[in-house]
């Protein structure tokens, strides 16, 4: 049996996210170096601040100052900092009820160690040096020993209010594709795909799963499949993704490889994007070293018949 494969994989997503008039004070006035939370009808001030009640849905608009100094409600030391946290160093996530709020906000406290830290004590914001109206305007929080801080006084009124922000959205894993797929990614190594029949329905799976999913059966036996195949259906792509070299507009198809028994998706090239058409037959285009097809082409064989295809869709 071929070696099982594995390799780091990173799935990350930048979502954009506009602000409504709540949020976007908020993170208006962390770049101001002002905590603002939201004051309910019964007299609740909610840090950080939402649009609508929790309790009774109503919706909420004003906006009260609380002071950048409070205390730790509870907390959780973390001791391996991991990519993208808010300090490089060994800290705590604590919940800190800031002087003037009835609800907690979550954030990092730099301490020097789990002993110096206890719930109840008191603390400061550490403001960032650059700030831009995000969260990570607040650094992290820092032990004190003072009471309150004075308020600024201010609640609305900021020049170049906040209306969006960019989050990131990343999942880091270790993917290993199994037996199955081991074998087909050796396989396209040596430029051959390869798939696998189910012994019951005959169906033959690129990539394999190593099981059928319609019988529920292993399977085994390895089909080569291709290298040529029919476009059964596409999209065309207008908009450009990031760190991929590939000029708009192009066409991204499912292609039916001959003898298989389920379309893989691949590029097209080759051929102008407004030509590309369901039937059309086509053929993987390798570059040097290359361990999968670049794209496919046409092959210049008359495009296939619907209904050899229709089953593919």
């Amino acid at each position: 049996m071929s070696e099982v494969l594995k390799a780091p994989l990173v799935v990350e997503f930048p979502f954009t996210r506009s602000l409504g008039p709540v949020q976007s004070a908020f993170l208006t006035g962390l770049r101001e170096r002002v905590v603002l939370g939201v004051r309910t009808s019964d007299g609740r001030t909610l840090v950080p601040p939402v649009e609508y009640d929790p309790v009774t849905a109503d919706e909420l608009h004003d906006l009260a100052e609380v002071a950048p100094t409070g205390t730790v409600t509870t907390w959780a030391w973390n001791h391996a900092p991991r990519r993208g946290q808010p300090l490089t160093t060994p800290f705590a996530w604590v919940l800190v009820r800031l002087d003037g709020a009835d609800t907690a906000l979550l954030h990092a406290l730099d301490a020097p160690g789990p002993d110096a830290v206890r719930t109840g004590m008191r603390v400061r914001i550490r403001w960032a040096p650059e700030r831009t109206g995000a969260v990570t305007d607040i650094a992290c929080f820092e032990p004190y020993d003072g009471g309150p801080a004075p308020l600024t006084g201010r609640t609305d009124g900021h020049a170049d209010p906040v209306t969006g922000i960019v989050a990131t959205a990343r999942l880091d894993y270790t993917y290993s594709p199994g037996r199955a797929q081991s074998a087909y990614i050796a396989g396209l190594a040596d430029r051959r795909t390869l798939g696998e029949r189910c012994p019951s329905c005959r169906k033959v799976y690129v990539p394999p799963r190593g099981a059928c999913p319609t019988c529920g059966v292993p399977t085994a036996e390895q089909v080569e499949v291709g290298p040529r195949g029919t476009v059964t259906t596409f999209c065309i792509v207008n908009i450009k993704a990031k760190n991929l070299d590939i000029e708009v507009p192009y066409v991204y198809a499912h292609i039916a490889l001959d003898g298989a028994g389920l379309a893989l998706h691949g590029r097209i090239g080759g051929i102008p994007y407004d030509q590309v058409r369901m039937g059309l037959r086509v053929e993987p285009v390798w570059t040097q070293d290359a361990r999968y097809p670049d794209h496919y082409r046409p092959t210049g064989e008359p495009d296939a018949e619907y209904d050899t295809y229709k089953e593919l869709l």
